[in-house]
């Protein structure tokens, strides 16, 4: 004689191919806007002096559908020596993320730290061929640790909610 056995919604959606399992994919990647400024082009290139690299960046994330994130790395460059600068670099560099699945908690923090992490080696391969385009030499920058910028911030944010002292967050590399 057969057995028969009850079976709960969610067990029968998962072995009927029912889809609750955490799903991250990048659709795209590409650049929105780019600039570089070479402004004191001829003289530039012969200058002794070594510029002093500064590199600022800033994360913002919008949903733009059903479930598919755009998330947004903007990062300047500036190259200046003497008060003047050799070069500048302005560079938004975005990504389109599928994501099913994602608990609202873990939501933020994989847009706002794992993405980023995920699109800034393409981003900085861009301003790496844009430099030398420009006549300088190759701009490595260096890697960003995105996971613990999102945690200095978050801290900042629960400290000013709760009144304590910030602290600062720099968006400098």
């Amino acid at each position: 004689m057969a057995e028969v056995r009850s079976v709960t919604d969610e067990q029968d959606q998962a072995t009927n191919g029912g889809d609750t399992a955490p799903q991250v994919g990048v659709i795209s990647q590409y650049v929105k806007d780019m600039s570089f400024e070479n402004p004191n082009a001829p003289a530039v290139y012969q200058w002794q002096t070594q510029p002093k690299i500064e590199v600022q960046f800033n994360i913002g994330s919008q949903k733009v559908g059903d479930d598919v994130h755009e998330v947004v790395l903007r990062i300047e460059v500036t190259a200046q020596s003497d008060d003047r600068t050799a070069f500048q670099v302005e560079l938004v560099y975005a990504g389109l993320f599928a994501l099913r699945n994602i608990p609202e908690e873990q939501l933020q923090p994989f847009l706002l730290a794992e993405a980023p992490r995920l699109l800034f080696p393409f981003a900085r391969q861009v301003i790496d061929s844009a430099v030398q385009d420009g006549g300088f030499p190759p701009l490595r920058l260096d890697p960003i640790d995105f996971g613990a910028l999102y945690m200095q911030r978050a801290a900042q944010l629960q400290a000013e909610s709760s009144g304590g002292q910030p602290t600062e967050v720099v968006g400098q590399a």
